[in-house]
Order: structure tokens, then C-alpha cells, then sequence
């Protein structure tokens, strides 16, 4: 594997280290299966790009994407609190939806092409933004989680019940946290489309399977309880799937191709979940 492919491993494992954030939002910290995901990934790309297109600063588009997304989590929250509907169905219907509206937000095209002089990263280093922006989303969620008002978000996924009783409103902190989790996916997207020069329309397949290997990895290379270390460890794991990945692909023993993707990311997960399951057994025979 060459410095260029390291170097484009590392820019997409932050990438994506901002969406296994939001995910990690959602699936740890408020104990919703959030299945927006893959809908808000390419709303955030798709809001972005025509906004690019249109001639606005990327970075005005990175905070549009952002909001965007927070609209499409707001979405989903709401169907779950107000309508009844499942938190799973929620998350489908939405990010269902949200392929027509994306289209509608492309203009009808499956995919935009970007000139690299409309984005962030023109004459700057890729690697170096996407870092500075990975850290300062680790800082920002982080220390939100750490405030009264992170602590109502994380006491509502831990007991809902005990949240209720102490006067935290769980319908307002489930759709907070939607909210801010597509919010970050969405800003992913965007920043991945900027980074390779296109938004297409089905570049969010996936998504949620990928965010989940990141976090998955992340807790278990560095368990911790504290919670900066566990949001750093979501762009940690991140980056490890991504190195992983370009390993196995380039792999001449392996002989995997590009389209083996999915199902080295199928196995990897079901071996991370197994592994600790697996310790458990040990334990409990020895015992």
C-alpha cells in the first residue's frame, strides 16, 4: 500500500470519524437504533454541493449541511415522540423520504460534479483541515456531554424512567439528540463530497454499518469511561477500519476486490461483536 493510499485512508477515517461521532450519539448515548443515517449522509452532500455550485462559500455549505441534517434527525425524532411511530420504522421512513427530497435538492441528477477551487480544501492540506475539524467536533460533543444538559441527554438513554421521575423531558432530549447526530453525519457527507469532487445520490449506503464498525472498534481498543476518550475513540476506530480495509484490499493473499467491500465490513463487525462475547464464555467456564 503506498503513502497516497495511507494518506487517503486517514482522510476518509475522519471522515467518517465525525459520522461514527453522531452515530455514537445515537446509539450509545440515547439508546436509539437511528437508521436516518444513510439519508442524512447524502442530504448533507447534496445540500453542499449545489450550494457550491451556486457559487456560496464551502464553508457557509458545511453549516447548511449541518443544519440540514439537524432538520432530517428533528424529523425522525418527532415521528418517534409525537406520531408513536417505532424508533426503528422512524429512521426508515425518513431516510426513505429522503431520497426523493435529495434528489429534488439536485435538481433531478444523480450526482454533481464539484471543481476542486469551490472547496475548503483548495491550496490548503486535506489531511490537516479534516483533522483541525474532526477535533474540534471531539471538543465540541465532549464537552457537551459533560454539561447539565449532557447529562439529562445521557441519563435519558441509561433510564428513561429514572430521567422522567428526576423532570428531564425525554422527548425533547430523544429529538435533541437525533437532531445533533444526522446534524454530524450530514456534516460528513458534505465534507466527503467535497473532498472527492461529487455528490452522488447513493454514496450513503452503508453508512450506518460503517459508523457502527468505527464505534465498535474505538470501545474496544481503548475501553474507557471517560467521555472524551470514548468520542476520541470513534475517529480512532475509524481510521483503524479504514487502515484495515485498504490492508485488505490491497492484499495480493487475500485477492479481495473493490466490491468485497460490504462483505469485509459484514465480517468485521460480526468478529468485533463476537470477540467480547466470546471472552464473557471463557470467563464464565473458568468460573
Amino acid at each position: 500500500m503506498s503513502l497516497a493510499e495511507v494518506m487517503m485512508s486517514l482522510e476518509i477515517g475522519l471522515i467518517y470519524g465525525i459520522i461514527a461521532v453522531g452515530i455514537y450519539l445515537t446509539f450509545r448515548i440515547i439508546d436509539f437504533p437511528d437508521l436516518t443515517c444513510d439519508g442524512s449522509f447524502v442530504f448533507g452532500a447534496a445540500v453542499s454541493s449545489v450550494l457550491i455550485k451556486m457559487g456560496h462559500n464551502p464553508w457557509i455549505c458545511l453549516i447548511c449541511a449541518f443544519i440540514a441534517g439537524i432538520l432530517a434527525g428533528s424529523f425522525t425524532g418527532i415521528l418517534y415522540t409525537r406520531f408513536k411511530i417505532t424508533n426503528l420504522l422512524s429512521g426508515i421512513l425518513v431516510g426513505f423520504m429522503l431520497y426523493s427530497v435529495n434528489l429534488h435538492v439536485m435538481g433531478g441528477l444523480p450526482n454533481i460534479a464539484l471543481m476542486v477551487s469551490g472547496t475548503i480544501f483548495h491550496q490548503t492540506s486535506t489531511l490537516l483541515i479534516l483533522s483541525l475539524i474532526a477535533l474540534g467536533v471531539c471538543g465540541f460533543v465532549g464537552y457537551l456531554l459533560m454539561t447539565d444538559f449532557g447529562l439529562a441527554l445521557r441519563s435519558t438513554g441509561q433510564n428513561k424512567r429514572l430521567s422522567q421521575n428526576s423532570g428531564v423531558n425525554i422527548q425533547a432530549m430523544t429529538i435533541t439528540g437525533l437532531a445533533l447526530s444526522n446534524g454530524l453525519i450530514a456534516l460528513g457527507g458534505a465534507l466527503f463530497s467535497q473532498t472527492q469532487g461529487f455528490a452522488d445520490i447513493g454514496s450513503g449506503t452503508g453508512t450506518v454499518i460503517v459508523g457502527l464498525a468505527s464505534v465498535m472498534i474505538g470501545e474496544r481498543i481503548f475501553p474507557h469511561r471517560s467521555i472524551f476518550i470514548q468520542v476520541i475513540s470513534c475517529i480512532a476506530g475509524s481510521i483503524i477500519y479504514r487502515l484495515l480495509i485498504s490492508l485488505a484490499l490491497h492484499s495480493d493473499a487475500l485477492g479481495l476486490q473493490t466490491f468485497d467491500l460490504n462483505l469485509i465490513t459484514g465480517l468485521m463487525v460480526i468478529l468485533i461483536m463476537y470477540i467480547p462475547m466470546g471472552s464473557k464464555a471463557r470467563q464464565h467456564a473458568h468460573s
